[in-house]
């Protein structure tokens, strides 16, 4: 399975291939509107406007499996983003992430790179996972790693050319 062939649908209803996002650089993030970690929307937006312009993404799904940190509707989360920190990558409808309604991105992302201890299951909201212009995942983050902390990893992922996977 590919990225490519996967689809998810945003924070306003519409269904998206996320074929879209082929040949960028995506932070792939599960959100949330009320966990500790919050405030890492902010650090978010800068990495976006910061490499945006170079062929980045940060991708938003909101969760709620997390200590109910997450309990609006979408249309309450899209208002929380654009309210409290001015978002302007790409929102996603809420999800799950673990178990047997998990998104099948999550499902794929968690395949593809293993948590603590070869542990596949999301432990908290702002599980991060950087997936590279060939839609290979590079590196899955902890919720407790600020996103301006990858920037490293973003540049050089941004600094490889873009091949397609299936080659």
């Amino acid at each position: 399975m590919h990225l490519e062939n996967l689809s998810a649908t945003t924070i306003d209803g519409q269904e998206q291939q996320l074929k879209l996002y082929a040949g960028k650089v995506l932070l792939i993030v599960n959100v949330a509107s009320k966990c500790g970690f919050t405030k890492q929307y902010a650090d978010l937006e800068i990495l976006q406007q910061e490499f945006g312009p170079q062929g980045f993404t940060v991708l938003g799904f909101p969760c709620d499996q997390f200590g109910h940190q997450e309990p609006g509707d979408n249309a309450q989360i899209a208002e929380f983003c654009e309210t409290q920190f001015k978002i302007s990558f790409p929102m996603f409808a809420k999800i799950e992430v673990n178990g047997p309604d998990a998104s099948p991105l999550f499902e794929w992302l968690k395949q593809e790179k293993a948590g603590l201890l070869g542990t596949e299951s999301i432990k908290w909201n702002f599980t991060k996972f950087l997936v590279g212009r060939d839609q290979r995942v590079i590196d899955r983050y902890a919720p407790t790693t600020r996103p301006t902390e990858l920037r490293g990893d973003i540049q050089q992922a941004l600094s490889l050319p873009y091949t397609s996977a299936d080659k």
